[in-house]
């Protein structure tokens, strides 16, 4: 199989394996918010804080080292095994002692065990994180399908079930713990590498200096993004973080489905291509350009089909997390362009590019928080896709020298799919003024925003459309001949 083949080979098993999981995934969300209360998912939200940013410490940055190294060995993989397990448990023993303290922050003694038990993730990311690195610098995506799918459709089983029972927050925590547990498992016996007897205190230190930038820049990340449910959970209440959350949630699924599987391939075929400016360059352009092309109209898709969608789902008594969705689909449908520059900087081995950009956008994003977090949560919201869009600005500057790629070429890159994504959304906002009942409004808004956009497509003649049209095509035709050797 050629480097071609291999690369859409993977980024198929990726996005297969992405889509599987998130559509089990936004099933057992639309069950549990149904049979939940909004306030149970405010305890969930505000453990996640603590969780989330001690999850980044666990990898320390070395997975993505493992993935930009030209020839890992044995001694690489085993070193950082050795080392990430060794610190998830003694930051679960960390938030173990300290859960007591935490939960008194938050006026909730409940929180402790919650705290407890969920922390048990730390542990279980220090045996994955390296098991998942092996397989994406291998280039063995099919791997992830089983185990993803494995442990989300286990956990979606589980958390119904308890949640059915009354067990209520409980619910949460076991579906989210089981999750990562079977997934974990699955890959453990499904992966061919194992960790040996070995430890190189040298290796383990070049493969930080590179990997010590990326997780500051992403625990810097993390703590930005884990500070407003922080915050919320402090100074509101437990609703508003609630609907906050929930607003995210569903736009934050389907940015994971195609954005987290680009960004997994992505990364391992531009490091080989690092010495080579021009192929680093192109492969970027045509990064932002197709998954611009799939995640934008999602995105505006789904903002104008918000209201409706939420009522029909989640019942009326989520309604109020619409507007807080439509703000975060507009954040969400640029992240393809945040995606592909920051992975460019990382493939050319420049993570200390990549962290300053972090820290100047997160002095920018604090004090956007500063000025919001007294007005509202929904001020909040807004403030955040502020600071989105400035990073896209941010992120894509050090590309103007290191792939010679700068701004007024992105944008001609995404221009014609900005302008087809809003007149769709144009077109098909109109509907929901009819007062039609729910389901139809949807059965007629989703065919004809697609109808729309195929149409625009062609019409304007967009290498993107071609792009995936000739993929769908190979698919088909390999399925077909495999039904034929069957």
């Amino acid at each position: 199989m050629d480097n071609k083949a291999k690369v859409v080979s993977n980024l198929i098993w990726r996005f297969f394996e992405r889509c599987g999981a998130q559509l089990v995934s936004f099933a057992v969300t639309v069950v549990l918010a149904r049979i939940l209360d909004p306030a149970e998912y405010g305890p969930i939200a505000k453990v996640a804080v603590f969780t989330s940013i001690l999850l980044v410490f666990v990898d320390s940055g070395m997975a993505n080292a493992l993935i930009q190294k030209k020839d890992p060995d044995d001694l690489d993989y085993s070193s950082v095994f050795w080392f990430n397990l060794s610190f998830g448990v003694f930051l679960y023993a960390l938030l173990f002692l300290f859960a007591p303290l935490i939960a008194r922050m938050y006026h909730n003694p409940g929180l402790t065990p919650i705290l407890r038990v969920l922390g048990l993730t730390l542990v279980v990311a220090g045996v994955k994180n390296v098991q998942q690195a092996y397989v994406s610098k291998t280039l063995q995506f099919k791997r992830f399908f089983f185990a993803t799918l494995g442990g989300t459709l286990f956990s979606a089983a589980l958390g119904i079930a308890m949640a059915l029972l009354g067990f209520g927050v409980w619910a949460l925590v076991a579906q989210q713990l089981s999750n990562v547990t079977v997934n974990t498992v699955i890959l453990w016996f499904t992966v061919g590498w194992r960790p040996k007897k070995l430890f190189s205190l040298e290796r383990l230190r070049g493969l930080l200096s590179y990997g010590w930038k990326l997780l500051g820049a992403q625990l810097l990340d993390t703590v930005y993004l884990k500070i407003y449910p922080l915050v919320i959970g402090v100074r509101y209440t437990d609703e508003d973080l609630a609907f906050f959350d929930r607003g995210n949630h569903l736009p934050n699924l389907v940015v994971e489905n195609i954005n987290y599987s680009i960004d997994s391939v992505l990364l391992p075929v531009l490091s080989d291509q690092q010495d080579r400016k021009d192929a680093l360059r192109e492969m970027t352009r045509r990064a932002i350009r197709t998954s611009s092309y799939v995640m934008m109209p999602l995105m505006a898709g789904l903002a104008v089909c918000a209201e409706p969608l939420i009522r029909l789902l989640l019942t009326e008594k989520w309604l109020p997390c619409v507007p807080f969705m439509q703000v975060f689909c507009i954040y969400y449908a640029f992240f393809p362009l945040h995606t592909a520059n920051l992975n460019a900087i990382k493939a050319a081995g420049r993570s200390d590019v990549f962290l300053w950009l972090e820290v100047i956008k997160k002095v920018l994003e604090t004090l956007v928080l500063i000025l919001t977090v007294r007005i509202g949560v929904f001020a909040m919201a807004l403030g955040q896709l502020f600071c989105g869009v400035c990073s896209l600005l941010i992120n894509a500057w050090p590309n103007r020298r290191l792939l010679a790629y700068p701004y007024r070429q992105q944008l001609r890159d995404v221009l014609p799919v900005i302008g087809l994504s809003m007149m769709m959304a144009a077109i098909v906002w109109p509907v929901s003024l009819l007062r039609l009942p729910d389901v139809l409004t949807l059965l007629i808004q989703i065919p004809l925003g697609v109808a729309v956009y195929v149409l625009g497509s062609k019409l304007l003649k967009l290498d993107s459309f071609e792009l995936i049209l000739s993929l769908v095509k190979k698919m088909l035709h390999r399925g077909k001949e495999a039904n034929a050797d069957g």
